[in-house]
């Protein structure tokens, strides 16, 4: 997988979009503007994503490629290696569950809006 289909993938969802908040590098995806995933614009060697927590550790126990999220609360967020031994599937299975979290914890309001 590289950066573009990564990128095109996160956009593809509803009501995404996308910035630098934290310097050039850092492209951050967003929904109702909460973010759901980092990543490195240059390097795309990995990306922090939001888990559930109990899911967040067997996943790092099954995975070397995935640990507890760099700069982010290590409970609630992993960095995914886009380099290692996770599948890509699991990668965008890991983007679509991220993505549901903070859907799921947005105002009704807004995630109507978005759903519409």
């Amino acid at each position: 997988m590289d950066i573009v289909f990564f990128r095109d993938y996160c956009l593809a969802k509803p009501g995404v979009t996308e910035d630098t908040p934290f310097g050039p590098d850092a492209l951050c995806f967003k929904v109702g503007g909460k973010i759901f995933a980092i990543t490195d614009i240059s390097l795309f060697e990995s990306v922090n994503l939001k888990c559930d927590p109990e899911r967040a550790v067997e996943l790092r126990e099954q995975y070397y490629g995935i640990i507890p999220g760099f700069h982010m609360n290590k409970k609630h967020w992993n960095t995914v290696s886009s380099k290692g031994d996770v599948p890509d599937s699991l990668i965008l299975e890991l983007v679509d569950h991220s993505y549901n979290l903070i859907f799921k914890g947005l105002p009704k309001k807004l995630q109507n809006e978005i759903s519409s």
